[in-house]
This record gives structure tokens, sequence and C-alpha cells, in this order.
């Protein structure tokens, strides 16, 4: 592709993502069986879940604003070193607290996602970014397509074996970052003095001219995925008595979906309709294959809403970075894919905890909450407007 020959380093940080990915895929399908056969109830998975974002909301803007200060290369390596750490406990754990740490290890270090989108707004033109976006995009939907595979075929050889394979595959992918990304910070240090953590700053962004409106509609909607993240395995193997192997083969198809549309759709979508437009027709779809979660009984039918799901919420993620990006200056994009990762670990952290409190009543019920806030981000959508240059987050 064209704009791979023109920026080596988006080549190179798309092969870390896929890399990356690689163990998120093969450990999310069999994370729930796999707590299960410590003794954890479906209220203690959700708290389980939780646990990753609870750290990553601290964590995430502070890798991301160190990351503006000393440049990218080295919080990319130490992020990806800490998820490859945590996948060896997770793979050893000989009790739940371990799990419990396992996943705090992760979130801890949880500055993949802001490190990466920071390295897009880099190396890439203002016009070209939502192609950056959605080839990074594109990138962990390979992940998620070849890994849930590899967690199919392996798990029937021990429950700990995809886990192992997950961090080995993440310390590959912390060897290809040091070895051939570049620093691609031009301005490090000249971002603004203050606190790593700010929490008056993080809550001041939900406020800010430019992009307030976005951070609001970003932590909504994860919310509602993070609800969704949770519910879906309980729901597939209780209701529709899946396996661990058919739950990854799931994944593997909306990682193919995730391929597909951030590979071929994305640009022509947004060329006919708009970064914004498109965005909000996203999350409209998305909300009513939230619906159709909660009524669905029928396999077949059950496939269909994954398909329709898969395809808008793969343009929901690189749009929200898109626009931000837009919204900021240069000197802070990674303080502010920090800040919008903090948000995305807040709605990851209710969601799930309220997933698992109303799943305790019946199954399918957090599909009503997620149809719920992914209307709200739908009416919301349409007061994300351009802001004037002068308003730039920075």
């Amino acid at each position: 592709m064209l704009i791979f020959r023109n920026n080596r380093n988006l080549a190179i940080v798309a092969l870390i993502a896929i890399v990356n990915a690689l163990g998120y895929g093969i450990i999310i399908p069999i994370l729930y069986p796999y707590s299960k056969s410590f003794g954890l109830t479906d209220f203690q998975n959700a708290l389980l879940l939780s646990t990753f974002f609870l750290c990553s909301f601290f964590s995430a803007p502070i890798i991301g604003r160190l990351s503006d200060k000393y440049g990218r290369k080295p919080l990319l390596v130490t992020s990806i070193a800490g998820t490859a750490t945590s996948f060896l406990l997770l793979a050893v754990a000989p009790n739940a607290i371990f799990l419990f740490l396992a996943r705090a290890l992760d979130g801890i270090t949880a500055g993949n996602i802001p490190v990466v989108a920071a390295v897009i707004s880099d190396t890439t033109e203002s016009h070209n970014r939502a192609k950056g976006f959605g080839i990074i995009g594109a990138s962990f939907g390979f992940g998620f397509f070849f890994g849930p595979a590899i967690s199919a075929l392996t798990v029937g050889f021990g429950t700990h074996i995809p886990f192992l394979i997950a961090a080995l595959i993440s310390i590959f992918a912390t060897i290809i970052t040091i070895l051939f990304l570049p620093e691609t910070n031009k301005n490090i240090g000249q971002v603004r003095k203050g606190k790593l953590f700010d929490f008056k700053r993080l809550a001041g962004a939900l406020v800010h001219p430019a992009v307030g409106k976005t951070l609001f509609v970003s932590f909504l909607y994860n919310i509602a995925f993070g609800a969704l993240l949770f519910a879906y395995q309980p729901f597939a193997i209780k209701i529709l008595h899946f396996t661990p192997a058919q739950i990854g083969l799931v994944f593997t198809m909306i990682g193919a979906i995730g391929i597909f549309v951030q590979t071929f759709l994305l640009q022509r979508v947004i060329k006919k309709f708009g970064e914004k437009k498109t965005f909000t027709y996203a999350v409209f779809i998305a909300s009513w294959a939230f619906v159709s979660y909660f009524f669905v009984r029928s396999v077949p039918i059950y496939i269909v809403t994954v398909i329709v799901f898969g395809f808008s919420n793969s343009f929901v993620g690189p749009l929200i970075q898109t626009l931000l990006s837009r919204e900021t200056d240069e000197k802070s994009q990674g303080t502010i894919q920090g800040l919008n990762s903090s948000y995305v670990s807040i709605g990851n952290i209710l969601g799930p905890i309220i997933a698992g409190a109303l799943a305790t009543f019946y199954i399918p019920l957090p599909f009503l909450l997620c149809a719920l806030v992914g209307f709200s981000c739908f009416f919301l959508s349409f007061r994300i407007r351009k802001a004037p240059k002068e308003h730039a987050f920075g």
C-alpha cells in the first residue's frame, strides 16, 4: 500500500499492533472459562475484567504524557513487556489472586493503544490520519482473527497453553519494537509542565470546547462495550451452549470483519459521508445490534447480530481517535490519546460491573443497558462539532 511505502514507521507499528493483538486475541475467548476453573462467580469475573481497566485508567494518561515528554519508543517497550509478564502470570497462576494480580499488572503498563495512536499522529498528515488509524484497527483485527483461532486449536492441550503462547508473542512484539521502531516524537520535552496524573485536567477535558463532547461519547460508548465484553461469554456458554473453542471461532469471525472494514471500507465510507456522519451512523447501527442481542436465542440469528455489530463497531474506535487527533495540537497527541484511554477504561470498569450485577437477575439483561447507552451516544454524536483552531486541546 502507498501509505506504507511512504511511511515505514506506520508499517512497523502495524506489525507491532498485529503481534500485540494476537496475544489479547488468544486470551479473551478463554479467560472466562479459565477463571471459572478457579471458582470465580460471574460477578467476580466482571470484577476481574474491570481490574485491568481500573489500573489502566490511572496508568494510560501517565504513559501518554510521558511519551510526549520522553518519547514514544521507551514507553511502548515498557508497556508491551508488562503485557508479556502478565500473560506469564496467568499461565502459572496457582490461585485466583494471581489472576487479579496479572490483570492489574497488564493494566498498570497498559500504554499500547495511546502510544501507538500517538505514533500515528506523529507520522501521518492530518488528512491521512483516519486512514492511519484504520490501518492500525485492521492490524488489531488481524490479530483478533488469528488469536482466537490459535486459542481454539491449543486449549485442548491444557488451559494454560494459550496464555504461554500469548506471552511468547508479546515478548516478540517487545523485541520488534526495540530493534526496528525509531523514535517518532519530534517535540520531546515541549509539552507544558504539569502533573503526570491530573484529575483536574482529566475532568476538565470533558468540558473542553474542542475535545469534551468527543471524549464524553467515547466514555459512554465504552460503558456499553465493556458491558457487552462481559455479558457475551456467560450468554454464549449458558444460553447458546457454546464451547470455549466455538467462542474462539466467533472472535475469529469478528476479527475478520474488522480487517475487511478497516482495510477496504473505512476510507470509502468516510469519503462518501464524512467522518462525523459515518461515526453517527456506526453508533446507531451498533445500538440496534445491542437490542438484537437481548432478544436472540437462535444461533443463526445470533451470528447475523455478531456480524452487524462487528461491522458497525469496526468504525467507532478509529473514528474517535481521528476526531480527537484533529481536535488536539501536535505537541499533545500522546496526552489526548492517553486521556481518551482513561475514559475508555472508566467505561470498561463500569460496564462489566453493572453488567455483572444485572446478569445475576437475568443473563441477557446487560444487553438492554448496552442499547440504552448506545442510543444515548447516537443522540450526543450530533453535538460533536469542529472547534476553531484557537480552541484546539493542548
